[in-house]
């Protein structure tokens, strides 16, 4: 951004366009670094927010994952693979679709993103914190 000012600058100097002009450059300019900043530090931060899964089984088989966001979209798509080949978590896994848990990460989003409840009492609740 530098260069960018200097150049405005010697523009103002040499005449190519007045001050007022070269002071409105330069403020699009600094409003530009700005926003190209702040996704940066948006997304820094996110990633340090962890993907929850609970899964509350009315027969008391419970499930407590906690992962790192840099981890979840591997993690993911090889444990939902694993876990919709297991008979018993079978029946909890097929109702997860695992690309729109992919997607709000994506798009990071925080808060629940998935909340199941079955009719034998059965819960499974995904959500970043």
């Amino acid at each position: 951004m530098k260069e960018e000012i200097t150049r405005v600058l010697t523009m103002v100097q040499e005449g190519k366009i007045d001050a007022d002009k070269g002071a409105e450059l330069i403020q699009v300019l600094k409003e530009k670094e700005e926003t190209s900043k702040k996704p940066v530090e948006k997304s820094n931060k996110y990633l340090d927010k962890t993907l929850k899964i609970r899964v509350v089984s009315a027969e008391e088989d419970n499930v407590t994952v906690n992962l790192p966001i840099k981890l979840v979209k591997v993690v993911l798509m090889a444990g939902h693979s694993i876990a919709a080949s297991i008979p018993q978590s079978e029946k909890y896994m097929k109702d997860i679709d695992i690309n729109l848990v992919i997607e709000a990460i994506e798009n990071e989003l925080d808060g629940q993103i998935v909340d199941i409840k079955s009719a034998n009492g059965d819960t499974v609740s995904v959500f970043i914190d």
